[in-house]
């Protein structure tokens, strides 16, 4: 009897488990939505990034540039440059839901890791916005460098750096108090600026000047400056923009604009190991959730390159409008 009792508990025990596992692997996995802004058709392009379908096309204000997403996936903040606005759109409707006024020319945003807190760079006005994410209100305005762009905001919190184009310069901004802390000079005509995932270092990268200068975050001085060299491309035409790092932080990419290619860089060495060719002038960039994909915004070729992580190859572009400038990309 007992013997038989048992038989029948593994019997139960494997049917169980094979259940399990045909339930696991029935499980729908979540699909991931790419939002895209096309500054010259005014509206950002909705894809479904398995397939690469248009879901949807959404109307926005005036040159649309900028784009981030916020921490919950609820919300989505776009710059719209020639209206002085940040048009909010909501990713379960897919429609504007609000705006925010008088953000004077915004180029850039970022949003802090607890989704409070909204920066914006003001390219005209030679300032950066700060918003409070949940009434849309200016909370606050900080004086920068001429012709501000990139935003990084520190995994603390307690830093956002701008970079400004004009003055070759990366600004450490306190957040409580919203003053300058530390001004640190790059290369000229800097882009975007980003912390490492550990915030110990960051990265600024430097359009005309040819480079990515990475900065020690506490100290406050460069460690090196990343010079980039690709045989039959001519150096003038190596102008870094857009800064991604891998998920696991062992890789960065940097989209190097006219010379129609990503880099890619050991962030252990601070070397490049190789480049990526995509469409023609790639600016901006987003990492798939799940840290294995790659989107590319090139704006001269009006396309998205999709670049497969694992190894480091191009392996499909999809048309997105005219002039796409920024990807962000949800799960």
């Amino acid at each position: 009897m007992r013997l038989n009792k048992y038989a029948d508990a593994m019997r139960c025990l494997a049917i169980m488990s094979a259940t399990s596992a045909l339930m696991l692997a029935a499980a729908p996995s979540f699909a991931v939505t790419l939002f895209v802004t096309s500054e010259r058709d005014n509206t950002v392009t909705v894809l479904d990034a398995d397939t690469m379908a248009v879901k949807k096309v959404i109307n926005v204000g005036t040159r649309p540039r900028g784009i981030a997403i916020t921490p919950d996936y609820r919300e989505i903040f776009v710059c719209i440059g020639d209206d002085d606005r940040m048009d909010v759109i909501d990713t379960k409707t897919l429609a504007v839901s609000r705006s925010v006024p008088n953000v004077l020319d915004p180029e850039l945003v970022a949003i802090d890791p607890i989704g409070k807190r909204v920066y914006a760079a003001n390219e005209e006005d030679s300032q950066v916005t700060v918003i409070d994410r949940a009434s849309g209100k200016i909370v606050g305005t900080v004086g920068v460098g001429a012709e501000p762009e990139g935003l990084s905001i520190s995994p603390d919190l307690s830093t956002v750096v701008n970079t400004s184009e004009l003055t070759s310069m990366a600004h450490f901004i306190d957040t409580k108090t919203l003053t300058i802390e530390d001004n640190v000079l790059v290369d000229q005509r800097p882009r975007e600026a980003q912390y490492t995932h550990d915030g110990k270092q960051v990265w600024v990268s430097a359009e005309v000047g040819g480079t990515v200068s990475v900065i020690d975050a506490q100290k406050r001085t460069i460690i090196k400056k990343i010079e980039f060299d690709i045989q039959g491309v001519q150096p003038e035409l190596i102008q870094p923009v857009g800064i991604v790092f891998s998920k696991d932080g062992k890789l960065a990419f940097v989209a190097l604009s006219h010379a129609n290619r990503i880099a890619v860089v050991d962030t252990a060495t601070l070397t490049p190991t190789s480049y990526i060719l995509v469409g023609e002038r790639p600016w901006h960039m987003a990492l798939d959730p799940d840290g294995s994909k790659l989107y590319v915004a090139n704006g001269n070729t009006n396309d998205l390159t999709v670049i497969d992580v694992a190894s480091l190859k191009a392996v499909r572009s999809v048309n997105v409008g005219h002039l796409p400038w920024g990807v962000v990309a949800m799960p």
